[in-house]
């Protein structure tokens, strides 16, 4: 079955300002190199929806869901904090990005598709259910497990995040949440401060943070001797993923050193959880990534993995 891609134009005009790093380039650098792929042909494109205040309303609070349309400019820019702001765009960007996520949750449950890739921006696993922070308005891959959890009574969906940075806002909603299982690998010091292995709930919360400077041999032994084992005994009736890019060695945002093989390893892995435990129902949304000439081909690496298995 296809790779299916979930994206829309939108993403694109959601613009924080000049000299941002997260800026529509990185989108469109991905789907240039996605058409431009030797697995093109192993690729569908879907449009993304908008998303709806009620599923948003699964992982936000009301006051920080109008916090964000009233935010909204009608022209110029406007900001959420240092780091995170909004053009004329960014709303309906991020409407597009959470419509995009339980999307894919509905083609996963029925059976149309089995790996799917959101081609979404503004990223999400930094917003937490009362803030947004780190260039994140929603957190879509919240959302999408809240909304797969309700919509089809899921018993326990896992959520992997390997972006550089912890995704404090998805802990954040996911925390105490029975059938609900965030595991992250992320570099420890770094934004946002979170993500300490105290933090860690059984069944419901896994850090694992490790250094400035860890490789690709080194991740890979943490990831198979920590995640591989926890995810299969949980057996996930969905695997749900914060696929950040930011942990490549040339990203200037961080300083971790993986690789194209890396992220085509962990595709690989991924894959492999869910056709063992679900019917191979895997969704990824784009999280980080902020270096433009290595993020299309670690994206490009990631999806050919999992078509690997």
């Amino acid at each position: 079955m296809p790779i299916t891609i979930i994206t829309h134009r939108d993403c694109l005009l959601h613009d924080p300002g000049a000299g941002h790093p997260e800026n529509p380039r990185r989108l469109a650098g991905i789907m240039q190199a996605l058409h431009a792929s030797d697995i093109s042909a192993m690729l569908e494109f879907s449009e993304a929806p908008l998303g709806t205040d009620a599923r948003i309303l699964l992982a936000h609070d009301e006051f920080h869901l109008e916090k964000i349309r009233l935010t909204s400019p009608t022209e110029g820019e406007a900001s959420l904090d240092a780091d995170t702001h909004m053009s004329p765009g960014s709303l309906n960007a991020a409407l597009r990005a959470v419509g995009a996520a339980c999307q894919g949750v509905d083609s996963l449950m029925d059976g149309s598709a089995n790996t799917i890739f959101c081609a979404t921006r503004p990223p999400g696993h930094h917003a937490t259910a009362h803030q947004a922070m780190g260039f994140c308005l929603f957190n879509q891959v919240a959302i999408a497990a809240l909304y797969a959890q309700q919509k089809y009574n899921l018993q326990r969906i896992a959520i992997v995040d390997f972006d550089v940075h912890h995704g404090n806002g998805t802990q954040d909603i996911m925390r105490g949440r029975d059938g609900l299982f965030y595991i992250s690998t992320h570099q420890s010091p770094l934004y946002p401060g979170s993500g300490d292995s105290t933090e860690n709930r059984n069944n419901n919360i896994l850090n694992l943070p490790l250094p400035g400077g860890t490789g690709h041999n080194a991740y890979v032994r943490v990831f198979s001797e920590e995640v591989i084992p926890v995810l299969d005994a949980w057996q996930p009736e969905i695997v749900l993923v914060s696929a950040g890019f930011d942990a490549h060695k040339y990203d200037p945002l961080a300083g971790m050193a993986l690789t194209d093989d890396t992220y085509g390893w962990l595709g690989r892995q991924l894959k492999s959880i869910a056709n063992r435990h679900c019917e191979g129902r895997l969704l990824s949304v784009l999280e980080g990534g902020y270096n433009l000439e290595v993020l299309p081909g670690s994206v490009v690496a990631y999806l050919k993995g999992t078509l690997a298995t």
